[in-house]
């Protein structure tokens, strides 16, 4: 399959987009996966009193607030007290920023490529366009 990148120009656009928004990327990739621990511990600590068969440990809590932050919401999992309702609620806005961010970094990383591809086409000299 990656060798079809180097024959169709759109594979091979977002091919080079991916690798120049890389260290973007992985920054984005690296905060995520702190907001999913900092909010299954948030989330643990309000509602493990109260719900410890559902929220029994940190690890546990993780799928909640993974489903939360990918704004999938399954209900199986859900929190009761006061405390852990507001979290919840700071963290599931907190997930569609998340998700906007490597959107948005993708988005303006297309826009470069393609305005550098159309300043490649034009001749510098004469200004006439490349065939």
């Amino acid at each position: 399959i990656m060798k079809v990148v180097r024959y169709t120009a759109s594979l091979n656009l977002i091919k080079q987009v991916v690798q120049a928004k890389k260290e973007e990327l992985i920054l984005t990739t690296s905060l995520m996966g702190f907001l999913v621990i900092i909010s299954s511990s948030l989330l643990y600590y309000c509602e493990n009193s109260v719900q410890p068969e559902v929220f029994s440990s940190i690890p546990a809590t993780m799928w909640w607030s993974i489903a939360t932050l990918t704004t999938v919401g399954y209900g199986d999992i859900y929190p009761v007290t006061l405390l852990g309702k507001l979290c919840a609620s700071v963290i599931a806005v907190l997930g569609i920023g998340m998700f906007a961010l490597p959107t948005g970094i993708l988005g303006a990383g297309f826009v470069e490529a393609v305005q550098k591809s159309r300043r490649q086409r034009i001749c510098p000299h004469c200004g006439k366009e490349f065939v």
